[in-house]
């Protein structure tokens, strides 16, 4: 196959950012996606629905003239958040979902869900009113190994929310662990997950190959071998429950190339070219566009995109750098190849 025309997919997580960083990242999402769900884990962080509308007029002022792309809000979850914002949020038309970050447990989660029970209030009004959660699924706790973390928190938490609330729909985003394709698998109709590209592609050694490499950090964390794998039979699979979700997350390169650095890794800029890839060299492409642009769109219970795109079978290579604000930002695979490109707009 040399090219692929699909349906226009969705980015099912992304992280835009803001301000001159926003502008910078967001035509790459909008050129390969018809809509996106974009975190709100800012500085301040996207608590309300009044503050979620003003970062939706951001956004979109910051599109090239011509770009038709929709962005879908959330709020963040916090110990403070109370019943009735879940009712303004729902009313809003535009947020679509509520994201549960652990304490501590990513970038920007400090002002995160202390303990799950403080926020079992807010979980019964989304199960009323069929507000989707969005979980960010790791133990922050310091005891907890960080590559078992995933695990933990399946079942010192996940489990405990789908037994309570059985009917609220719960996206269990970018999964790392063979145990969490089990979970997902396993649970009722209203939980599904999200999986990245760079956890179908690499392992943990990644981010080790000949030393320390920070581009390839981000959380939850690469993985072993064997979880990679039981990713990439979730993705190909054509199960409904697994979807696209980027988790493209950028950061500025001296915040990522220095001895503390943040977790994240950009790939907005290739994304639905890595997933091309992916299934390709899986020897599934056929099944690329239900992942990407069906089965999202389902399960969040909203119309599938009318427009399509092309992915032609051509090598090219991205920079060594994209501008992000006032600095750079290192994409991944900068200065290597990636074997599908999009059609348009044309490739440097």
């Amino acid at each position: 196959m040399k090219s692929l025309t699909l349906r226009r997919p969705d980015d099912w997580h992304v992280h835009l950012r803001d301000g001159g960083s926003l502008a910078s990242v967001v035509k790459f999402t909008a050129e390969r996606f018809g809509r996106a769900i974009v975190m709100p884990n800012l500085r301040p962080a996207v608590t309300t629905t009044a503050s979620a509308r003003a970062y939706r007029e951001r956004i979109l002022a910051a599109l090239s003239a011509g770009q038709r792309f929709e962005p879908l809000l959330t709020l963040y979850l916090t110990d403070q958040t109370e019943p009735d914002e879940i009712d303004r949020a729902k009313a809003s038309g535009f947020v679509h979902g509520v994201k549960l970050y652990p304490a501590g447990a990513t970038t920007h989660s400090d002002a995160g869900v202390t303990d799950i029970a403080r926020v079992y209030p807010v979980l019964a009004r989304m199960e009323e009113t069929a507000m989707p959660l969005l979980v960010h699924g790791e133990s922050p706790n310091a005891e907890v190994d960080v590559f078992d973390r995933e695990t933990h928190f399946i079942d010192a938490v996940l489990q405990r929310v789908v037994d309570r609330f059985p009917r609220p729909r719960v996206v269990f985003e970018h999964i790392t662990t063979a145990r969490a394709v089990e979970f997902v698998a396993a649970a009722g109709p209203a939980v599904a997950a999200t999986i990245t590209p760079q956890h179908l592609l690499h392992n943990r050694d990644a981010i080790f190959s000949g030393g320390i490499r920070p581009h390839y950090y981000c959380l939850p964390i690469l993985k072993r071998e064997r979880d990679r794998l039981a990713l990439l039979g979730a993705a190909t699979g054509g199960n409904p429950k697994f979807f696209l979700g980027t988790d493209s997350a950028p950061h500025e390169r001296s915040a990522k190339e220095n001895s503390c650095g943040c977790a994240g890794m950009f790939t907005a800029h290739a994304a639905i070219e890595l997933y091309a890839e992916i299934f390709d060299a899986a020897g599934c492409i056929g099944r690329l566009e239900a992942f990407a642009s069906h089965f999202g769109a389902d399960f969040y219970r909203l119309p599938r995109n009318e427009e399509t795109i092309t992915l032609i079978k051509e090598t090219w290579v991205p920079p060594k750098t994209y501008a992000f604000g006032d600095g750079v930002v290192v994409p991944y695979r900068a200065g290597e190849s990636i074997a599908w490109r999009l059609a348009q707009p044309e490739r440097p």
